[in-house]
This record gives structure tokens, sequence and C-alpha cells, in this order.
């Protein structure tokens, strides 16, 4: 099936298909988009970052034009299938490791478990500060309900970008077509309900690996800023409390009226925010 995404490049990693997109020079940062989206999340911060970083935007398997992995699909899973792309594709420096939502622990996940390709993290509204998140998902690890709740419909599309969004003008008809477009790709579902099912129950996100992670991360003692939207509909902001709390070295930022994705609705102040984190990491940033 030709999938309606924007074009970027391939990388073959362990005979699997990976797609990606790698520009510009200098130190590497690495952007990991969250569940059930694409690299396209973060189109504007890879620009952006490419005047004078080597950027490497991937999507994660089963998502987008990467194919699905051959084992389930688990945190540990997708964090070592994102070293494998960097090891494709030539990146061996620590790298700058900004994940959103999913991404954002998919990025402490490859941290945790091998440090030396950590130059520092950027969570974005990311998945593994609370157990709270949007009933949507949560519903997903019912079954039989979750499978009928990712059946493709432009309707249901429209209604995920919309909560993804504060502000509905970034709820285009591109960005409508491509959520279709991965979804009706044969392996979308499976791939979403294995991730579902590890991570959380119909009560929300699991403890277990989140307790684990977190206290992996804070015994890095590696760089971090976490970022958040104040009406965030998916990972509620109130998270940011708590990763002040479980991780009191890292500098932390609340964006005014922003959703789940703050690398797009404020796209110009968060490529500001990071870059000046990445040039004085000590420093703090007022919330």
């Amino acid at each position: 099936m030709t999938l309606a995404l924007p074009p970027a490049g391939e990388l073959t990693v362990a005979g699997r298909r990976v797609r990606c997109r790698v520009t510009g020079d200098g130190p590497p940062v690495v952007l990991l988009h969250g569940i059930g989206r694409t690299l396209d999340d973060f189109v504007a911060q890879h620009e952006l970052l490419a005047r004078d970083h080597r950027v490497v935007s991937v999507d994660l398997p089963g998502h987008g034009g990467s194919a699905p992995l051959a084992s389930p699909h688990t945190l540990p899973a997708l964090a070592a299938a994102v070293a494998e792309a960097l090891d494709a594709a030539g990146v061996t420096d620590p790298a700058h490791l900004v994940g959103n939502s999913l991404g954002g622990a998919v990025a402490m996940r490859l941290a945790a478990d091998d440090p030396s390709r950590a130059a520092s993290l950027v969570l974005v509204n990311s998945a593994g500060f609370g157990r709270e998140v949007t009933v949507a998902l949560r519903l997903l690890a019912l079954r039989p309900l979750g499978r009928l709740l990712l059946r493709p419909h432009p309707a249901i599309a429209r209604r995920t970008e919309r909560a993804i969004f504060h502000d509905p003008a970034y709820v285009t008809e591109e960005r409508v077509a491509t959520a279709l477009a991965v979804a009706r790709q044969p392996h979308a579902a499976r791939v979403m309900l294995e991730l579902v099912r590890s991570l959380g129950t119909w009560r929300g996100v699991r403890p277990q690996w989140r307790e684990e992670l977190l206290a992996a991360v804070a015994a890095l003692d590696l760089p971090t800023l976490v970022v958040w939207g104040d009406r965030d509909l998916i990972l509620p902001a109130t998270h940011l409390a708590n990763a002040r709390a479980r991780l009191p070295k890292a500098r932390c930022h609340l964006f005014p009226d922003t959703g789940h994705m703050p690398q797009i609705e404020r796209a110009a102040a968060f490529h500001a925010l990071v870059t000046e984190f990445w040039s004085a990491p000590g420093q703090r940033v007022s919330p």
C-alpha cells in the first residue's frame, strides 16, 4: 500500500525498512515521535535544528513508513531498534535525544540502556511521569474493544488530531490524511495494541515500568529538559510536577495555551528553548 506520507529517506536495519530523515552537520540530535504517530510531527524542528546539528528523525518500528518488528513491540524493543537505526545512520557520538509522548519514554529507555548514546534528554509531554492518560488510550487496553476503536475512519482521525492540538488551526487536512494512511496499514492495530497493553491498563499507565525507568534516568545525572503544554488532553500538564519531583536536577518549562505537541504549536519558542538549553545546560529555565 502506498502511504500518503511526506517524502523521507529509508534505511535497512537488520533486514527491516526504517523510514528516516537525516540532514545537517554538527552535534547529533535524534527526534522521536509518539505512539501511532510519525517523524512528521518533528518536521519544523528538524529543519530548524539541521542548521547547526546533524539531525536524525525516525519512524519508530511499525509506525509510519517503518516496518514492524518480528518480536513484540515494547518500550525496550523500540529503544533497541532506535539504537540500531542510529548505527545504520552512522551516528556514533552521544546525541541529544528529543522525544514527544511515547518518544520521550523511548529516549529515556535508550539513555538508561546505553548511556554512551545520550548527551542530553529533552522530554516533550513525555510518557512516564504519571498514571493519567486520555481515556481513548486506556480503552485500547480492553479486549476486544481496542481493535474496534482502531478501525480507520476519517471522523476518528480528525477527532484524534483535534485532541492533540489546543489550536484547531493545526488540525489540517494533510495531518488527517497522514493519520488515516498510517492507521490503514495491516500491522498498525497490532503494533498499537501491543504497545498500549505493555505500558498500561484501562486504569492508566502501569507504575512498574515508570518507577524503574525514572530511577534509572535519575541515576544517570544527564542534562535533562522537560517541557509541557498546559492544555494537553493526552497526558495532563500535572505530570510536569511529577517530573520536577522525580528528576530534581531537570530544567522544566510550561508552554501556555498549548496542547500535546509544543514542538509544533510553539515551534520557534521551542527551538529557542532547546538550543539555549544545549548551550548552557547548567542554567535554570523559568517554568
